[in-house]
């Protein structure tokens, strides 16, 4: 049956507090203590201390309680009554069944220590016996022992005197079989009595053995220092000596000295290491590379080898040798960086990083707290730092000598693209090694590699620009090749460069975007603060506004040699007095030979794009009242008559007719750049015509000239409705600028020109 919590947990608490009292050893301060507990209880809750009161106990009872009340305490007053007379039983029980166990243990051991005090008895007796023997014992043998210890002594000295008196030939022995360890084994072992007895009883036998280690020490000397022992054989005999008390404190700078001469040996040299590369690199030269590296590592093996002994012999030697092997890796990574001047591929330098690592390995083995792991990668890092700087150097190098050489090559895209793509290779190779001192180098290497390409392209900018003739950061005179220098700056490289620059922007750059988004991206050693290594929009703007300039230069450039022609052609003569003319100018066969140049130059380089400004396309006006049977008419009138009508209908043309845009933007094609040059050029002769002034003869060879360059330039240049109004222009100025205005019938044209084609045909048979 379930019990509820509260009177459980007052009966409990009654039963501890019987069991208490009843097994308490004073009842007195059991009593206290649950009268001091219960102080403050009230008079219904102190039924279980000494200080109940039954009577008020049951007043206060009847006075709280009903009758259903007093009735229910009534019966669980009975059933605690029951149960605390059950606890009491039980409890006697458990307390009888103890003290019947304890006695029957008690019996059991006076049984058993009953026979025990005889026996103790006995074995005292038998232990006095014995021990009244072995005295008896020692007694009738301490004589004879005393002798016996007395004859071991006197063996051991005679042993020992008998021992000093053939050491001196032991030692000669000894000298003879250069058995040195011995010699010096048996003279330390004799020291002690020497130093007693060596002026008295053993005075010649210490002479002798003095005369003999004399010798020991003389060839130990030697083979310290004798070059054709084994770094084993030298540092026993080291060790030798300082057992005989040597003063080897004193041999240590000229040891530290001979190793200093050996690291000369183990250095690598470039020359060496570069022809054996050279051989290694070969398809059957693998066995002359594994020669290098195998006697190489032999040689650092022995070094390692003598600085272990040389710690052994010179405890304190350790930062010494720490300096000599760290100044042994720095000449490695010296030589290291002659090599890269050399303008090596990245495989032999990773075949030099793999034989420096090696000698890094066997010299920790020796010198553990030397740190020539990170000593070694701090300077490897330095190397591909410089190798990444020198490849974009050689690279740029490599492009201006071939652009320098234009006029010699045909196609510079090609070697460019080539080059780039070997250093991408080479980059690569780099960022896939898993060797010691470059693979803890990934994000440097992407880091130098994007900066690298970053500042390459700059410079390149710049050198394209000193290469044109442009002014640029940079001195002339460290970049451009000689030839470059001395001859004036070729047309035709000018134009290679903005195709080049061109191409760089279209084709390059997004390309070396890619390689660089697949293989080299990552980093993170360049702070944030700086932003990306490799930002390619700012190459392309570079690129893009270097290609407009090298392009408008070319047209400047072409147009600048026309213009001395045309000076030439203008100011030379007088026109005024000029002679009727006969036939067509030579000038516009040197003017005509000047454009098909560029016509040449820009087929070779520039692409061919699409022709506009055709006179069915073109929106223009191809005609004006200038060329047009009304301004033929109206020039057959007289002079004054001529002239004012002719400055009327210029005026009107110019209001009346659309208006054609004659320079406009130019394009990286043939047709753009050539014919932005036929319009310079056209409005260099404009400028030029307007400054004469012309007889009529002059203002006919004039017309003549034009005449004949409308179609040739038309052929040559894509927008023929500019040429045309330009030649018009050029007829028209010309008219004004002439005394008597009076220009060449059409069929004396046409006869003109039709005898200079046929000249030019029989001339040149081969043209069409």
């Amino acid at each position: 049956m379930e019990i509820d919590n509260g009177p459980m947990d007052e009966k409990t608490k009654r039963m501890r507090d019987l069991l208490s009292s009843f097994y308490s050893p004073d009842a007195s301060t059991s009593g206290s203590s649950m009268g001091s507990s219960n102080r403050y209880a009230s008079p219904l809750e102190a039924i279980n201390t000494t200080s109940f009161n039954p009577d008020q106990y049951m007043s206060i009872l009847v006075q709280k309680s009903n009758l259903e009340g007093l009735l229910q305490k009534h019966v669980e007053m009975a059933a605690e009554i029951k149960n605390l007379d059950t606890d009491l039983q039980m409890l006697v029980y458990e307390n009888y069944n103890k003290f019947i166990s304890a006695t029957d243990t008690i019996k059991r051991m006076n049984n058993n220590i009953v026979g025990m005090e005889t026996n103790m008895e006995q074995l005292l007796e038998k232990i006095l016996s014995v021990q009244s023997r072995s005295d008896g014992v020692n007694t009738s043998l301490f004589e004879k022992r005393e002798h016996i210890e007395k004859l071991h002594r006197t063996r051991n000295l005679l042993c020992k005197v008998q021992f000093i008196y053939d050491l001196p030939a032991r030692l000669g022995k000894c000298i003879k079989t250069e058995a040195y360890a011995d010699a010096v084994r048996f003279y330390t072992g004799a020291m002690p009595i020497f130093k007693v007895y060596g002026d008295s009883s053993f005075q010649d036998c210490k002479r002798a053995s003095e005369e003999a280690i004399a010798i020991v020490l003389k060839n130990l000397q030697e083979k310290l220092f004798s070059d054709s022992e084994s770094i084993q054989t030298r540092a026993e005999a080291a060790v030798l000596l300082k057992q005989l008390d040597f003063p080897v404190d004193s041999l240590k700078a000229k040891l530290l000295e001979k190793l200093e001469q050996s690291t000369l040996d183990l250095q690598l040299n470039a020359e060496d290491l570069s022809s054996a590369l050279v051989i290694g690199s070969s398809k059957d030269g693998n066995v002359s590379e594994s020669v290098y590296g195998a006697s190489h590592e032999a040689s650092v093996r022995e070094f390692a080898e003598a600085i272990r002994a040389y710690r052994v012999i010179f405890a304190d030697s350790d930062r010494q040798l720490i300096k000599l092997a760290q100044d042994l890796v720095t000449k490695h990574f010296d030589a290291t960086e002659q090599f890269i001047r050399k303008q090596i591929c990245a495989a032999d330098l990773l075949r030099v990083f793999g034989i420096i690592w090696t000698d890094v390995l066997l010299l920790g083995e020796v010198l553990n707290d030397a740190g020539l792991p990170d000593y070694s990668l701090k300077a490897a890092q330095v190397a591909v730092k410089q190798y990444v700087t020198c490849t974009f150097s050689r690279l740029l190098q490599d492009i201006s000598d071939a652009l320098a050489q234009v006029h010699t090559r045909k196609k510079e895209e090609g070697v460019q693209e080539y080059s780039l793509q070997l250093a991408l290779e080479d980059f690569r190779q780099l960022l896939e090694d898993q060797s010691g001192l470059t693979i803890s180098q990934r994000d440097s290497i992407v880091d130098w590699v994007q900066e690298g390409f970053q500042d390459f392209f700059r410079a390149l900018v710049d050198r394209f620009m000193l290469l044109s003739g442009k002014n640029s950061s940079f001195s002339q005179s460290q970049v451009l090749p000689e030839a470059t220098q001395a001859e004036k700056v070729v047309a035709g490289l000018v134009l290679v460069l903005a195709q080049v620059s061109v191409f760089i922007e279209q084709t390059a750059i997004p390309r070396i975007t890619e390689e660089i988004a697949a293989s080299f991206s990552g980093g993170g050693t360049r702070g944030y603060e700086y932003g990306p290594a490799f930002v390619p929009a700012e190459i392309c703007r570079m690129f893009r506004a270097a290609g407009e300039k090298f392009l408008h230069l070319y047209i400047n450039m072409r147009s600048q040699r026309i213009s001395v022609l045309l000076t030439k052609r203008f100011r030379t003569p007088n026109w005024v007095k000029h002679k009727e003319p006969r036939e067509v100018h030579m000038f516009v066969d040197l003017f005509l030979q000047e454009l098909e140049a560029v016509g040449s130059e820009v087929k070779q380089i520039l692409p061919q794009g699409t022709r506009k400004h055709r006179r069915t396309d073109s929106n223009g006006s191809t005609t004006s009242s200038r060329s047009n049977p009304l301004r033929e008419e109206k020039l057959n009138r007289s002079n004054t008559q001529r002239a004012r009508s002719q400055l009327l209908e210029t005026h009107l043309a110019k209001l009346f007719k659309q208006k054609i845009e004659i320079f406009t933007r130019v394009e990286f094609t043939q047709g753009s750049v050539v014919t932005t040059a036929v319009k310079l050029s056209l409005k260099t002769l404009l400028e030029f015509v307007r400054l004469q002034t012309f007889n009529r003869s002059g203002f006919q060879q004039v017309q003549l000239d034009m005449q004949f360059l409308r179609t040739p330039l038309k052929e040559i240049a894509d927008d023929e409705a500019a040429i045309d109004f330009l030649l018009d222009e050029v007829i028209v100025a010309a008219s004004e600028r002439c005394l008597d205005t009076i220009p060449l019938e059409p069929p004396i044209l046409d006869k003109l020109i039709q005898a200079k084609l046929a000249k030019a045909k029989d001339q040149n048979p081969t043209s069409p």
